[in-house]
């Protein structure tokens, strides 16, 4: 048995399609990060409205409970002696300052909530981007493997052109430069 002189073009066959299958390892371990970071930023977000809710039905208690009180003192309030009318209007300006304090707090959540969403969609991108990246860079190596195995080296070409658009993909998932 003679040995079967090996053709240079393999080695680069092998070499290459071990940095995809390294790129491709990568993008998925990073895609997966950037997908648990989304999912349980999403539920933070959805936690932070919920509380906006909240802060928005305990703000609307007090505005009917002014609202209350002061109809009450309208529609009485002469027949009250100066002392409750002084322990009414003591009531209406404690609940007018829970209103304000309730408004100003829903304030800080919503700025929170909307700056979780912005990170949530950021996390959601790189996701998408490392996403394509494994696509084509499995791609990629499945033709490199067909190539290898029928020794055919336009087969090898053309996945290292899908591995190209896999790479490129693959360094977008870190720095967004596509949309």
């Amino acid at each position: 048995m003679a040995d079967e002189k090996k053709e240079p073009w393999l080695n680069w066959l092998a070499l290459t399609t071990v940095i995809l299958a390294v790129c491709a390892t990568m993008a998925t371990f990073k895609g997966g990060g950037y997908s648990t970071k989304s999912v349980i930023t999403q539920s933070q977000e959805a936690n932070q409205w919920a509380y906006y809710q909240a802060k928005s039905i305990k703000g609307y208690l007090y505005e009917l409970h002014r609202d209350k009180l002061q109809l009450e003192l309208m529609a009485q309030g002469r027949s009250y002696a100066p002392e409750a009318v002084d322990e009414y209007n003591k009531i209406i300006g404690g609940a007018q300052a829970k209103i304000k304090k309730y408004e100003d707090e829903r304030e800080e959540i919503k700025k929170k909530a909307e700056a979780l969403e912005v990170f949530r969609l950021e996390c959601g991108a790189h996701s998408a981007a490392f996403g394509m990246g494994v696509i084509f860079l499995q791609i990629a190596i499945l033709l490199s493997s067909i190539a290898a195995l029928m020794k055919k080296k336009p087969l090898w070409i053309a996945g290292m052109t899908v591995g190209v658009v896999g790479v490129v993909h693959f360094i977008n998932g870190f720095f967004l430069f596509l949309k």
